[in-house]
């Protein structure tokens, strides 16, 4: 298994802070775009970006918390984390701190005893293929909002 799925912990920190990153970049090409109105690059690239990387947030939030068997609050709570800029980082640390965040893949190790956590379970012990279905929901859910557009308001 890559050193970045080897475990939900070092997995989950990585993308929260990648989430946090395309927050900033997105959020100084705003400034750029409507502040100084100089560029409408750091938008453009930031904002692309930080699409696709929040949905691989969500999708890592929500296959962490299957293998981890968080509660349907901890999931829907690690999923708004997503919408503040940073709050993915706090969320991260809080995971941590409370032990939601295991050194080991649970389903490498044990039996699957719920309906999701088969498909998951057998996608960790296939990792190449758990990485290109990961791979496919990211992208597919991102063409998903192309196509819906940007939020409305």
């Amino acid at each position: 298994m890559s050193p970045l799925l080897s475990s939900p912990s070092r997995f989950y920190r990585i993308v929260a802070t990648a989430e946090a990153v395309t927050w900033a970049g997105l959020l100084g090409g705003m400034f750029l775009k409507y502040v100084t109105e100089t560029t409408e690059l750091g938008v453009s690239v930031f904002g692309m970006l930080h699409g696709i990387v929040f949905i691989a947030y969500c999708v890592t939030t929500t296959v962490v918390a299957i293998d981890q068997r968080w509660s349907t609050g901890r999931l829907i709570a690690g999923l708004a984390s997503s919408i503040p800029p940073f709050l993915t980082l706090w969320f991260e640390r809080y995971a941590a701190r409370r032990g939601l965040l295991a050194p080991r893949w649970r389903l490498l190790d044990e039996s699957p005893a719920r309906p999701l956590e088969r498909p998951l379970a057998w996608l960790l012990h296939n990792p190449a293929r758990g990485l290109a279905a990961g791979l496919a929901s990211v992208a597919g859910l991102t063409v998903v909002a192309l196509v819906v557009g940007p939020p409305v308001g």
